[in-house]
């Protein structure tokens, strides 16, 4: 549907002067109107609602209004939350009873709390909702890991250079499946690469170290939106976004005590909880309240008829990481109140296409040090042990309940792939065959491919990865999957890409089947 996207960039290019002026600045002793430097986005987005988020650099009321057109003519206003230091400036608005299937023109005013008339400059978005009728056709893209391993913000490059491909693209929504900040990972100024060719990073004071305090993390969270790719895309393209470990720290668990020289709070559920806020805080999730960590990460977002993305969280729930040969395990990675939650959903679901969304992979081996292991698989290829019991018990469901068009999408590995999972190649049998699909990273190292567990008979079928670990976005190209649902034949198309325009790999999978 046709919109201004100019008047969306002029509103990302004001909203970025705004940035440079006032970021450090302390938000509670700026003089002048309120201003959102941070640009806008929007979460979550269904048939009938949204989510629109916004940073005020201090305290200030949130105003949304809508419109059907670019020029306003005709507004529908929303009085969002009072912003200020509790939740790092930062609120939400939840958009109510919007039309089906229409491009959404939103501004966000920010005004004074004790003097309404002084209004910031408003920042301009756009989103579709999701479409009422099958006939639609939905497209979306996804991908994960952002700002990892030492490689942040290079502006020799044009900084995250992959958002901007993924705006031109125009999707209906963006799924980030994970690792959307690197907590753990420190930047430095610059870092020499093989070749001698120099990667410069912006670097800021909460990325200098390990993220510890609520505000390390925020700090964190604010640091991709210094990107003006980003800030770009978010205002164009609704994202659906999830966690994995490095929000946190890399390869937690809940109860666990860190052995880490770098950590002066060493009880990972202390900053799991910080981590928590701060993600609530700067991303526009339906089930989460900004401010607090209650509320959860797993929901269904309806996309329509075509479409239901099932949210997993595979991380706050999961026992140790261990060697993964225990006989019983009911926690699993997703825990048995979770799981219990997917097997009722998915049974409920009447959407063509049911997109399980997990931030770790199924079938590929993911080490945690020498013995333990930090996804499902274990490298044994037997039957299922450990945490392979709890997909088992899934994949046994999907099977017996006859549901039809599962396609798992994940990310975390930081290569591309896909593998086809069928019963005559596993040693656990009682599943239909399924196709799980892997993206990313978006702005982060590559690293080599893992290995398969045969437990549930996977098969490689693509995979694009670097031949050694930690390999720059300069050396090794950045990596997004498309899925492009047809409206007329219900086909489901994923479409593994490369940053600069390669479709690497193509798949169309019928609508209807039990598996495939």
């Amino acid at each position: 549907m046709p919109y201004n996207r100019r008047a969306v960039l002029r509103s990302s290019l004001a909203a970025s002067a705004a940035l440079t002026l006032g970021a450090a600045t302390p938000a509670q002793v700026l003089r002048g109107r309120p201003s959102a430097g941070w640009g806008v986005q929007t979460g979550d987005a269904t048939s009938s609602s949204a989510t629109v988020w916004v940073r005020s650099d201090r305290p200030a009321r949130m105003l949304v209004e809508t419109s059907a057109t670019e020029s306003f003519r005709r507004t529908r206003s929303w009085r969002g939350p009072l912003l200020g230091p509790g939740t790092d400036f930062t609120g939400t608005a939840a958009l109510r009873g919007l039309p089906a299937g229409e491009q959404i023109h939103y501004r966000v005013t920010l005004t004074d709390p004790d003097d309404p008339r002084r209004r910031g400059e408003p920042v301009l978005g756009t989103f579709r909702t999701a479409p009422a009728r099958r006939r639609s056709g939905v497209r979306f893209l996804w991908s994960g890991d952002i700002a990892g391993q030492g490689w942040g913000i290079n502006p020799d490059i044009g900084g995250f250079r992959a958002y901007e491909e993924m705006r031109r693209l125009d999707p209906d929504f963006f799924l980030c499946s994970g690792d959307t900040v690197y907590a753990d990972g420190p930047l430095v100024p610059s870092v020499t690469l093989p070749d001698g060719r120099v990667w410069r990073n912006i670097t800021t004071e909460e990325k200098s170290k390990v993220a510890e305090t609520l505000d390390e993390y925020r700090g964190n969270f604010r640091y991709n939106l210094l990107d003006a790719n980003v800030r770009r895309f978010n205002a164009q393209v609704p994202t659906v976004v999830q966690w994995d470990d490095h929000e946190v720290r890399n390869n937690w668990y809940p109860g666990q005590i860190l052995d880490d020289a770098r950590y002066t709070e060493k009880d990972v559920d202390v900053l799991a909880g910080r981590a928590l806020r701060a993600f609530g805080e700067y991303f526009p999730v339906s089930t989460l309240r900004t401010g607090g960590s209650e509320g959860r990460m797993h929901r269904v977002v309806r996309y329509g008829p075509l479409l239901d993305v099932f949210v997993l969280e595979m991380r706050s729930y999961r026992n140790a990481n261990s060697p993964g040969r225990q006989a019983d395990d009911t926690t699993g990675i997703l825990g048995a109140e979770q799981l219990a939650w997917l097997k009722r959903e998915l049974a409920r679901s009447r959407a063509v296409w049911k997109v399980l969304a997990a931030d770790m992979p199924l079938g590929l081996v993911v080490p945690d040090g020498a013995a333990n292991f930090e996804a499902v698989a274990q490298g044994d290829p037997g039957a299922p042990l450990g945490r392979e019991l709890q997909i088992a018990e899934l994949l046994r469901f999907i099977k017996h309940r006859r549901i039809t068009g599962t396609v798992w999408l994940t990310a975390d590995v930081h290569y591309t792939s896909a593998q086809h999972y069928a019963p005559e190649r596993a040693a656990f049998t009682d599943f239909a065959p399924f196709w799980e699909f892997v993206s990313g990273p978006l702005a982060a190292g590559g690293f080599p491919a893992n290995a398969l567990d045969a437990t549930f008979g996977p098969e490689r079928v693509f995979v694009r990865a670097p031949e050694r670990a930690n390999v720059s976005p300069l050396e090794s190209p950045q990596y997004f999957g498309e899925v492009d649902i047809d409206g007329g034949s219900g086909e489901l198309t994923v479409r593994l890409r490369a940053e600069g325009g390669t479709v690497l790999f193509s798949k169309v999978l019928q609508p209807g089947r039990v598996g495939q």
